[in-house]
């Protein structure tokens, strides 16, 4: 596969980059195209895999939902999935300080939390 650093992955990158949250690569695309208004999906799938592969990116994956990317070595974290927008966010840290409760000879080797409700965008203009 071609390695070298064009001019899309460059803007790519830097979106990723300048991301306060992790992105599906539609939202990728969206953010990108104002840089490069003749930028496909495929060229955003194919640079994601690359980026992933190089280890610069993680994928987030959620049941039912698009693959989402933020950037590697960010440590142990969780997420927060927005039910209105739909978008994910990331939240610093563990909420599981302590050891998860697990039935006797049950060895914990990770975990995921996911956090689902309104973001702050959302929010206000929720109705109850």
């Amino acid at each position: 596969m071609n390695r070298r650093n064009t001019r899309q992955r460059e803007i790519i990158r830097a979106v990723l980059a300048q991301a306060d949250r992790p992105l599906s690569p539609a939202e990728l695309l969206a953010r990108a195209s104002g840089q490069l208004p003749n930028l496909g999906i495929a060229t955003i799938y194919r640079t994601l895999r690359l980026l992933t592969e190089e280890g610069w990116l993680a994928p987030i994956e959620l049941p039912g939902e698009a693959t989402r990317y933020e950037l590697a070595g960010k440590g142990h974290h969780h997420h927060f999935r927005c039910r209105r927008c739909r978008r994910i966010f990331e939240l610093a840290g563990c909420v599981l300080r302590h050891r998860p409760p697990t039935p006797p000879g049950f060895a914990v080797e990770s975990h995921e939390v996911i956090l689902h409700g309104l973001c702050a965008h959302c929010a206000p203009s929720a109705t109850c």
